[in-house]
């Protein structure tokens, strides 16, 4: 009965750890009761058994500690915890390409700064320079920045 309630309490110890490293990272609850039922295993095996014996009893329970850490490190489980893909894109998406300064163009809706215009048969959102400027009014790009058009 001692050595199945010893062995219980290591195994318990060493699950909770690998619990904490493998699949709860950064809580440190189930770690520390983890640490503290491995202690427990510990104290148990010193008053159960001669000094000799339980020194072995640790040993062995350390060894397997560092046994399945070092095999978890190195059997490249982390790689499944990180994003591998890379974010495509960015302020500049080409959506004004085709556009250039001192490009005529008709305003389809109020600019009031920000409204709708149509520049070679193609809608885009701009901005007006000047504030408002009303539906159908002839406009020019004075500037393209990133994706933002100006007009006036």
């Amino acid at each position: 009965m001692t050595i199945f309630i010893l062995s219980s309490l290591l195994i318990i110890g060493l699950v909770l750890f690998l619990i904490e490293v493998f699949l709860l990272p950064g809580t440190t609850v189930v770690g520390i009761i983890g640490l503290l039922v491995s202690l427990l295993g510990v104290y148990y095996a010193y008053i159960s058994y001669d000094l000799s014996t339980a020194l072995w009893i640790i040993g062995i329970a350390a060894l397997c500690n560092i046994a399945v850490i070092w095999y978890g490190f190195n059997s490249k489980v982390w790689n499944y915890f990180s994003l591998k893909s890379k974010m495509v894109g960015g302020a500049f998406d080409g959506r004004t390409e085709g556009l250039s300064v001192g490009m005529p163009g008709i305003a389809v809706s109020d600019l009031k700064p920000i409204g709708k215009a149509t520049f070679a048969d193609r809608i885009f959102e701009v901005k007006s320079e000047n504030g408002f400027i009303e539906v159908g009014k002839s406009i020019t790009i004075i500037k393209i920045e990133n994706n933002k058009i100006i007009v006036k």
